[in-house]
């Protein structure tokens, strides 16, 4: 397998990183670096009826699944491409009405159950590297990792017994841990095995779109023949140890990448504010424990519908901001979800205040043509443009376009949509 490729690429032993991927040939800024389709794939529920169940092709008039109703598709052509796989869900979720709830990645493990039942050839998924190759890292998991594995094991038994012959619970025990460490997420949850032998850098050289099911790595720094191509599997936003923390608990590794082992970002990203009696190094620690403490539960669920959510933003800001500047990655972790908090009331000045304070961190935080400021830049340019500041909404827009076409490539719907966007308002 070392020496198997795909344009450009191949595969090869990455020295203290096991299985990895490299260049044969040189790559610009921009440049398709691969293209590869999905394994497998579900589109999340609460996506149901903007995007087409096969292709995810988003768009308005969709038609519904006659029989449960739930699954809306493009044309005829997409039903029928869709039901060797819509038929798992399509009787149980008329059976189950409202109690049909598996997780994403239980409704994904079934259908790679299914499709590796009928599949007796590799995939063009698999020209790198075999589903069964995944890592599942199933000695790393603790107790509450084990136990979550369990439940979905349960969860796939309950709602799919009809439909499909499993295979032994060691066996879905080690699917669910490939699963789990390999799954990516957009508005969708799928596997894709040339992204899962990418390894990790904190600073990558490639990044990761969509089109459809098919997932494009595009070149975001220049790569010359022999160097390793490396994604990036976290948000990069934040300082080294909450990166490397983040990386041990869902990957089970520590980065060592020029990043990590320089720290260059992370004064910025961590700046305080200059007050005439600078902090104790003991009142910084208390103080990142707190942000760590409301970022993960801010992670772990959304309370945009929730009331308090708003004076609970306010309030943990005002805390941060006694110590930490307005550029600190703490601060503007709160600022990004009190914007949201803004859009869903429909406080439009509110929003674009704190996008504007966010959007400059932002571009430098993150590295280069990072989707995060490319979305930052289009929240804003709307924000000015229904709040008639025509001029600044077109230069928003711009910077956005500028980073979609390295990006998505220049081609992609994406980038159509906001070039057309900017067109319409000459």
């Amino acid at each position: 397998m070392k020496n198997e490729g795909i344009a450009g690429t191949e595969r090869f032993a990455s020295p203290g990183k096991g299985r990895g991927l490299r260049a044969v040939k040189h790559f610009a800024v921009g440049d398709l670096v691969f293209a590869c389709p999905a394994y497998s794939y579900v589109l999340t529920v609460n996506e149901r009826g903007a995007h087409c169940e096969y292709c995810f092709t988003r768009k308005e008039g969709l038609s519904k699944c006659g029989k449960c109703k739930q699954a809306y598709y493009c044309e005829i052509d997409c039903q029928k491409g869709d039901w060797p796989m819509h038929k798992l869900e399509c009787t149980a979720m008329c059976s189950y009405g409202e109690n049909w709830c598996p997780s994403e990645t239980v409704r994904l493990v079934a259908r790679i159950i299914m499709k590796q039942k009928v599949t007796t050839e590799r995939t063009q998924s698999e020209r790198l590297l075999l589903l069964s190759e995944f890592e599942a890292h199933l000695d790393k998991l603790d107790s509450e990792k084990n136990e979550m594995n369990q439940t979905d094991i349960a969860a796939l038994h309950h709602f799919y017994s009809r439909h499909i012959d499993f295979p032994d619970d060691q066996t879905l025990t080690v699917l669910f841990g490939q699963v789990n460490c390999n799954v990516y997420n957009v508005v969708t949850v799928w596997t894709h095995s040339h992204q899962s032998l990418m390894n990790h850098s904190c600073s990558p050289n490639v990044i990761v779109t969509y089109k459809g099911t098919v997932a494009e790595v595009r070149a975001v720094q220049d790569i010359q023949p022999g160097d390793e191509i490396f994604n990036s599997y976290i948000d990069l936003l934040y300082p080294t140890d909450d990166r490397n923390e983040r990386l041990r608990d869902s990957y089970f590794f520590t980065c060592v990448c020029n990043e990590c082992a320089t720290r260059s970002k992370d004064g910025g990203k961590m700046a305080l504010q200059k007050l005439s009696s600078p902090p104790q190094p003991e009142e910084v620690r208390k103080m990142v424990h707190y942000a760590r403490n409301v970022i993960e539960e801010f992670r772990r669920a959304k309370h945009y519908k929730n009331i308090l959510f708003p004076t609970i933003c306010e309030l943990s800001q005002e805390k941060m901001s006694s110590i930490f500047a307005d550029t600190n990655v703490y601060v503007l972790h709160m600022m990004y979800q009190a914007m949201g908090v803004c859009l869903y009331m429909q406080d439009w000045d509110g929003a674009m205040s704190y996008g504007e304070k966010i959007i400059q961190p932002y571009s430098v935080h993150y590295p280069a043509y990072s989707l995060n400021v490319a979305s930052m830049y289009l929240k804003l340019g709307r924000l000015y443009l229904g709040l008639e500041r025509k001029t600044q909404g077109v230069k928003a827009l711009k910077k956005a376009i500028a980073i979609m076409e390295v990006a998505h490539g220049k081609d992609h719907h994406y980038v159509t949509e906001v070039k057309q966007e900017v067109e319409e308002l000459k």
